[in-house]
């Protein structure tokens, strides 16, 4: 069996990985230099640092299996710590109570309060919108403050546009009563993914896995980079092979795509007009990553940041020093990465490097973040397309297209481009996981099933220091 791969991100090179180790003959085709999409590690300034943050957390054992088969012992439990920064203020995320209330002050914990026993009095009719969603579950005040400003900077449209399917999904085990049973008893017999208070990280970098995992692909088969595909070729509904930007063509027996799915339908031959039009209104939000190199050691204890301040634009801010001490060795700077979001017409999306560094610079001083460290660097990394938009009713539009792509023939999408879904990394894995299973025996996995609220119906296991420790499912 001969498969293409397209991607050499967490869902793809997983995929590949699989396959090869199966011995199908699989090549690779990634467009970027080099392998991890946007869980990638690159190295800046003496130091190493991810494309924002990337923290692996899964219950899931098939995932945990393969990872650690990929780390080895070569990984540290790291303590997490994330918090939301809003008016020079610091809140834990995900909220405890009581540390959210005594921030805001008597009067405003009060109006929360009030708020939230207002839903359970009077409950906000749900919509279909996250602003809906949220508002019943936490109040309005609160939703206000901790969640309306910063979802409004990731997605670029209102929480009134904005479908409760991504909070159901990222979210959904979340209420002001679950904080508060957190902030009481420490999480005992209410654990969720979000809740975990350390995950595994590697040494190397996150992208260290996927760099492993393209080392066996190129013993078994082939991984092509900076080789972007311009399609997928079809004959009577079913996949013949790709064709390359370069204008060369390669026959394959089947293509497990995680190219962006807009692209991927826009330039199928299979795709009629209508199912075309219908990808047209699915969008993708760009990351802009702007990274300091801080000249001081100890500037806050946070893995990261969420910004929820309405007079910031940047909206999470990581501090890689407080990862694991191998990705920054002897050096004695601290790199932070500052992110913004935008679409292509947006005028961030077109600014210069340099003004970019200014505006990160400008930003993380108002904060008080950095004190009056020397920020004697920067750099600037783009990203475009690289998060799914949960438009209001966007479901509508995906259908026509996972029907039409369910009906080719030799044709597999995953990962977050290709499947069009707000993955971690871990549903990229088992994505990737799951559809070698389909090729390589008798499975037959729907993996349009898998999101990211999916829970494991197989042994449940989580990665400790000293390796897997298995639970009841």
């Amino acid at each position: 069996m001969r498969v293409a791969v397209i991607g050499a991100g967490p869902a793809g090179i997983t995929a590949a990985y699989e396959l090869a180790k199966g011995g199908a003959e699989v090549e690779v085709f990634e467009a970027s230099p080099s392998v991890g999409g946007m869980a990638k590690t690159i190295d800046l300034w003496g130091q190493k640092v991810d494309i924002g943050p990337h923290r692996f957390f899964s219950s899931d054992t098939r995932v945990n299996n393969v990872w650690l088969e990929v780390v080895g012992r070569d990984y540290e439990m790291v303590a997490r710590l994330t918090r939301i920064y809003y008016k020079h203020r610091f809140f834990f995320y995900p909220l405890k109570a009581l540390d959210a209330l005594g921030n805001l002050g008597l009067f405003q914990a009060a109006v929360c309060m009030l708020s939230y026993g207002k839903e359970k009095v009077v409950p906000t009719e749900q919509d279909g919108t996250f602003e809906s969603w949220v508002v019943s579950r936490f109040g309005r005040r609160l939703y206000e403050i901790f969640f309306k400003t910063y979802t409004e900077k990731l997605w670029g449209i209102s929480c009134t546009e904005l479908d409760a399917d991504f909070a159901a999904q990222r979210i959904k085990k979340l209420s002001l009563f679950e904080a508060i049973k957190n902030s009481i008893f420490g999480g005992k017999g209410n654990t969720h993914k979000t809740l975990v208070e350390q995950f595994a990280y590697p040494t190397g970098g996150t992208g260290m896995v996927y760099e492993r995992m393209a080392e066996r692909v190129r013993e078994h088969g082939k991984l092509h980079l900076k080789r972007p595909v311009k399609r997928v070729l079809s004959e009577g509904g079913t996949v013949v092979g790709l064709e390359l930007e370069d204008g060369a063509v390669e026959r394959f027996d089947h293509v497990i795509s995680s190219m962006p799915l807009t692209l991927l339908v826009q330039r199928l031959d299979a795709a009629p007009e209508a199912v075309k039009e219908a990808s047209r209104k699915l969008s993708f939000r760009n990351t802009v990553l702007v990274y300091l190199k801080v000249e001081a050691k100890d500037l806050f204890k946070d893995n990261w940041l969420y910004v929820h301040s309405a007079d910031l634009k940047m909206g999470r801010v990581t501090n890689f020093r407080n990862w694991v001490p191998q990705l920054y060795g002897k050096e004695e700077s601290t790199i932070l990465a500052l992110e913004f979001w935008c679409y292509d017409q947006d005028p961030i999306w077109k600014e210069s490097d340099e003004a970019l560094i200014a505006l990160a610079s400008e930003e993380i001083r108002k904060t008080g973040l950095v004190g009056d460290a020397m920020i004697s660097a920067g750099h600037v990394y783009k990203i475009p397309r690289c998060y799914p938009v949960y438009g209001r009713g966007y479901k509508d539009s995906l259908k026509p297209v996972e029907d039409l792509l369910k009906s080719v023939s030799g044709l597999t999408v995953i990962g977050r481009y290709g499947a069009f879904k707000y993955n971690n990394q871990d549903h990229s894995i088992l994505m990737g996981l799951l559809a070698a299973e389909n090729l390589l025996g008798d499975a037959k996995h729907d993996l349009w099933e898998i999101n990211t609220d999916y829970e494991s119906y197989q042994e449940s296991s989580v990665i400790t220091k000293t390796g897997l420790v298995k639970e009841m499912a």
